[in-house]
C-alpha cells in the first residue's frame, strides 16, 4: 500500500464505512495506540507483526465502560437467531465476567478508567503474581474472546476480504523481513501492519485518536439501548477516562527506600536535587498516567515533590528539559541496577517496551534506556501535541 493511499484508507474505515458495531473503530484506535507505544519499531523501516492479544488488551480498556454489570451500553444491534438473542459484542459475556471479578477483588465498583489500569498491571509479570488465579483466568478468557472478535474487522477493514490487511498468522509464520513488537511469542497470532501504514499511524496519531473517539461517540449515541439513551458526551467521558496518580506504588517505593538507606543517591531529573535517605520524594511518572498509564519501572523516577506536584503535574518536558535530564536519568537507572530486585524489574520492563534494547547489557544499559525513554517521550509529545514545561 502506498503512503498516498494510507490516509484515505484510514479515513474511509473510520468515517465513511457502514458499521454494524464499533469493532472497526476500536481496531483503528488500538493500532494507533500500539504504534505510539513502541516508538523504536519505526527504526527498522519494515512491516511489523502485532499480536492480536496486544490489540485485545487495548480493547479491554476501551470497552470497559460499556460492560458495567447491570448497566450495559450496547455497541451494535442485537438479533434473534434460532430463538436466542445474540450479543452486540461476541466478547461481552467474557469481559463482563472479568469486570465483575475485578470489582469483587477491589471491593467496590470499578471506575471507567480501571480498564487502562488493569491492562497496565497485568502486563507485568511481577504485578500478575499479586492477583488471584481466578481473576487471571477470567482476564485470559476475556483476552482470548476479544482476540477472536478482532479477526472480523481485520478481514473486512476494506471494501472486500483482506483488502487492507492480510490474514493474521502466527509470529513463527511471518514473512521474512517482518519484525515483531517486544514480548511477542512464536505462537501468537499476529496482524501485520505494513511499514508505510505504520508510519502513517505514527504521523497521524492525534488525528486518528480524535476521529476514532468522535465516530465512536456518534455510533453509540445512535445505537438503541435497552435502558435510557446515552448521549455522545457520556460516551466521550467513558472513552477518554484515564487513571489518576493516586494508585499506590508501594513495591517500587519500598525497594527505592532500601537503596536510600544503604546510602545510595537518586537525582531528580528536572531540578537536579539530590534525593538521599530521609528526603521527601515523589515517584514521578515520566510519561504521565493521564497520557498513558504505564507503571513500568523505566517510567518511574524519584523526583522533587514540589516540582512534580506544582510545575510538572500532567505535562511533558520540553526537548530542552529532556536533554538536561539525560545524565540524571542515566544515574537513576544506574542506581536501580544496584538492587538485584529493581535491576531485574527494569530489565523485564525495558524488554516489553523497547525492541532495540533487547541485547543491551552491562555498563551501556543505563545510557541506552535513558536515550530510548527520551525518544518515547518526545515522540508522544509531538504526536499528541501535548502541553509541555
Amino acid at each position: 500500500m502506498s503512503e498516498a493511499l494510507s490516509h484515505p484508507v484510514i479515513s474511509t474505515i473510520l468515517k465513511h464505512d457502514r458499521k454494524q458495531n464499533s469493532y472497526k473503530i476500536a481496531l483503528m484506535r488500538s493500532i494507533s495506540d500500539v504504534v505510539l507505544s513502541f516508538p523504536d519499531m519505526e527504526t527498522y523501516h519494515q512491516d511489523v507483526a502485532v499480536p492480536l492479544r496486544l490489540l485485545a488488551e487495548f480493547w479491554v480498556a476501551y470497552y470497559w465502560g460499556f460492560v458495567e454489570p447491570g448497566k450495559p451500553i450496547l455497541q451494535g444491534q442485537r438479533y434473534t437467531r434460532q430463538g436466542k438473542i445474540s450479543n452486540d459484542m461476541a466478547f461481552r459475556p467474557a469481559l463482563t465476567e472479568f469486570r465483575q471479578q475485578w470489582e469483587a477483588h477491589t471491593g467496590g465498583l470499578a471506575r471507567p478508567a480501571d480498564g487502562f489500569f488493569v491492562i497496565s498491571e497485568l502486563r507485568l509479570p511481577r504485578k500478575r503474581l499479586t492477583y488471584p488465579t481466578s481473576l487471571l483466568a477470567a482476564y485470559q478468557k476475556a483476552i482470548t474472546a476479544v482476540a477472536h472478535a478482532l479477526e472480523l474487522p481485520i478481514r473486512y477493514a476494506g471494501p472486500g476480504d483482506w483488502t487492507v490487511f492480510t490474514q493474521p498468522r502466527t509470529a513463527a509464520q511471518r514473512q521474512a523481513g517482518t519484525v515483531i513488537v517486544p514480548g511477542t511469542q512464536p505462537q501468537d497470532k499476529c496482524l501485520v501492519i505494513t511499514a508505510t501504514l505504520w508510519q502513517t499511524f505514527r504521523a497521524m496519531s492525534l488525528w486518528v485518536e480524535a476521529l476514532c473517539i468522535h465516530e465512536w461517540c456518534l455510533f453509540t449515541e445512535r445505537t438503541q439501548q435497552p435502558q435510557a439513551a446515552i448521549s455522545r458526551g457520556d460516551v466521550y467521558t467513558l472513552l477518554t477516562a484515564r487513571p489518576d496518580n493516586r494508585r499506590p506504588l508501594t513495591w517500587e517505593s519500598n525497594n527505592i527506600d532500601l537503596l536510600l538507606l544503604e546510602g545510595h543517591t537518586f537525582i531528580c531529573p528536572w531540578t537536579a536535587k539530590r534525593i538521599v535517605s530521609g528526603s521527601l520524594y515523589d515517584l514521578d511518572h515520566l510519561l504521565p498516567v493521564s497520557v498513558y498509564p504505564i507503571n513500568e519501572l523505566w517510567n518511574l523516577i524519584p523526583a522533587d515533590p514540589t516540582f512534580n506536584r506544582h510545575i510538572k503535574r500532567d505535562r511533558l518536558p520540553s526537548l530542552e528539559h529532556l536533554q538536561q535530564a539525560r545524565p540524571r536519568l542515566e544515574q537513576d537507572y544506574r542506581c536501580y541496577g544496584l538492587s538485584t530486585t529493581l535491576a531485574q524489574a527494569l530489565q523485564e520492563d525495558v524488554n516489553i517496551r523497547f525492541s532495540t534494547l533487547s541485547g543491551v547489557r552491562g555498563g551501556n544499559f543505563p545510557e541506552a534506556v535513558a536515550s530510548a525513554v527520551i525518544k518515547l517521550i518526545e515522540q508522544v509529545a509531538a504526536s499528541r501535541n501535548l502541553a509541555r514545561f
